[in-house]
């Protein structure tokens, strides 16, 4: 079992360079376009495709990293150069990780490739799960999974939203209700093939941040796919449905605990993206610092600017080490037991959104204007206390594990 450590080895070091080489070359000088746009910028992720950045090998090189930090170190150095590419470049990988957490073999060498798609022919996939009605309340789903036995096919009818490549992906992997009584533990999730008929595209929403990253509904209307298109296989969904009915039947509350522990280990990713925006936009506030004059002097020797940046550089300092030892903590199997997860999302979150704050306050009338990312950066920084759970949620979650209280 790797140990814990905050120094990259040799290998590391050389993928992280690779990586902030591409997000400075690359998505940086095609950040303002893409924002301005709205629109998914296909010749970045080609590009990133061409280079093997966008790419099931690449992430799952990243993702078996015995020490953890591979993805938190990706993640990192591609929101670095952009928020709304980056997710555009990563946001497959949601879908890639729900079919590698509970598809089967078969499943996982059929789907995962198509998700990509190859380079002369760039692919997206999109992960649905919330809902109008259901964001932090996943017990409060809609959409329904029924099974027609007769043919050997799911049905799927309901509305998802806040979907990440909604509507334009190939491949759409869907969390539905299938056992309405037990809540949260009556979901399950399927993969809806290409062009499958009674999918289709809901609202795309106009977004205040990460603006290339494309947001849509997905409707599914009579959505017809075969039982092979279960993740894991009913006979595996028959027994959890039988172990989830035997524990609320005996008022166990640990399975919904257990359940928790999912989104726990995936919630470090998203702050070791708002890591990522908040370095980015300390970075260009220092440097305006050094260089902006006013009174005979650069800004920086003024203490209230000075002791600002140094706020900045220490609250990204401290996020980073708490995102990488959640990180670890997953890798390694190690139980989060003081909700480590939540709490490295929160920290982090919290600083992108303060830290891009005070850049745009440092850069004073030049940072409230398109002309300087930083603009971008603190509009971008917005939703990292909002997806993966709110900072609300997990400050719920943080509480009631140190307490011992349930988590619904």
């Amino acid at each position: 079992m790797a140990e814990f450590t905050l120094e990259l080895n040799d290998d590391q070091k050389q993928v992280r360079d690779w990586l902030h080489g591409f997000a400075a070359d690359v998505i940086r000088p095609a950040a303002s376009e893409w924002d301005e746009r709205e629109e998914t910028p296909w010749p970045v992720i080609q590009e990133a495709a061409k280079v093997g950045i966008y790419s099931l090998d690449f992430y799952a090189q990243q993702f078996f990293d015995p020490t953890g930090l591979g993805i938190p170190m990706a993640l990192e150095e591609l929101f670095w150069g952009d928020a709304g590419i980056a997710l555009s470049i990563v946001g497959t990988g949601l879908a890639a990780v729900g079919v590698l957490a509970n598809g089967t073999e078969e499943q996982i060498g059929t789907w995962i490739p198509q998700m990509y798609g190859d380079v002369d022919d760039v692919k997206v996939a999109a992960f649905c799960s919330s809902e109008p009605d259901a964001g932090s309340d996943v017990a409060s789903m809609r959409t329904r999974a029924v099974y027609d036995q007769a043919k050997d096919e799911w049905v799927l009818n309901g509305t998802k939203t806040w979907a990440t490549n909604g509507g334009i992906a190939g491949v759409h992997v869907v969390v539905a209700v299938v056992d309405a009584e037990l809540g949260s533990k009556g979901h399950a999730s399927f993969i809806v093939p290409p062009n499958t008929p009674g999918l289709s595209q809901g609202q795309k929403f106009k977004k205040h941040g990460i603006r290339a990253s494309h947001t849509a509904e997905v409707v599914l209307e009579d959505v017809r796919v075969p039982g092979h298109c279960l993740l894991g296989g009913k006979e595996k969904l028959d027994q959890r449905l039988a172990r989830a009915r035997e524990s609320a039947a005996s008022g166990g509350e640990r399975v919904k605990n257990a359940a928790m522990a999912t989104f726990e280990a995936s919630r470090p990713a998203v702050g070791a993206m708002a890591v990522g925006t908040a370095r980015a936009a300390y970075e260009v506030a220092l440097d305006y610092a050094k260089t902006r004059t006013q009174f005979g002097r650069p800004i920086i020797d003024n203490q209230g600017v000075a002791f600002q940046l140094a706020d900045m550089r220490t609250q990204i300092d401290a996020a980073r080490p708490l995102v990488w030892r959640a990180s670890w903590m997953a890798t390694t199997g190690k139980p989060f037991t003081s909700a480590e997860g939540s709490m490295s999302k929160l920290y982090a979150s919290e600083t992108a959104k303060k830290v891009t704050a005070q850049a745009v306050q440092i850069l004073g009338g030049n940072g409230f204007t398109r002309e300087y990312p930083v603009e971008r950066m603190h509009r971008d920084a917005a939703i990292y206390t909002i997806f993966e759970g709110t900072s609300e949620i997990q400050r719920l979650v943080i509480a009631r594990t140190l307490s011992g209280m349930p988590i619904r």
